[in-house]
């Protein structure tokens, strides 16, 4: 049938097979969220369930061995992001921000962009079951008006939304304009992730 799909978006997903790295990460993840009493006293404050180093911390990389390592290996893995991309750029991408979540039962997080950046992602370091899929939205969805609802059976590329369903060692990235959400965690235990952006 002579029939293309147009404007694709990508959506890189990953499994990166390191049981140590993820076991330093998470002793990592959880002593940030002990220590860090801005980031606790910000994530109340903003009705996290949970903990964020994302208004608190900038230097983690900096600050902890076991993110540094995690920071070198994304490094690579938004470089082969960028390529497959087809990004034009003139260097490769540099990493901006990147921030802890130690959520608990209940936690989600609303639909958002992020702005200023060119690749964003989020590294799951530990995943209960029920924690919560990352929810992708069309970004034609306010254009779609009179559109009629998909079939059960439809491919990925045509549904409005695609829930991604992460586990441990999970790296999931995608272009930074590409609305998202993270659906409620309903499961026991903390979901712990590490996110972040390129420019």
């Amino acid at each position: 049938m002579p029939v293309r799909s147009l404007f694709a978006t990508p959506f890189y997903d990953n499994q990166i097979g390191d049981a140590a790295l993820l076991a330093e990460l998470a002793a990592s993840c959880r002593m940030l969220a002990e220590e860090d009493g801005a980031g606790r006293a910000w994530s109340k404050a903003k009705g996290y369930r949970g903990y964020t180093s994302y208004a608190s911390l900038n230097d983690l990389p900096q600050r902890d061995p076991a993110i540094a390592d995690l920071k070198r290996l994304l490094d690579r893995e938004a470089k082969l992001f960028a390529k497959a991309a087809h990004f034009d750029l003139d260097r490769a991408p540099k990493l901006d921000c990147l921030w802890v979540n130690v959520m608990k039962p209940g936690a989600t997080h609303s639909g958002h962009i992020h702005p200023h950046s060119i690749i964003s992602g989020t590294f799951y370091v530990a995943v209960p079951p029920g924690s919560g899929a990352l929810k992708i939205e069309d970004p034609r969805l306010p254009m779609l008006m009179a559109a009629p609802l998909r079939s059960e059976d439809a491919p990925p590329e045509v549904q409005p939304f695609f829930y991604a369903e992460p586990e441990a060692g999970t790296l999931f990235l995608w272009e930074s304009w590409l609305r998202h959400e993270v659906m409620p965690h309903t499961g026991k235990g903390e979901r712990i992730s590490i996110s972040f952006n390129y420019r």
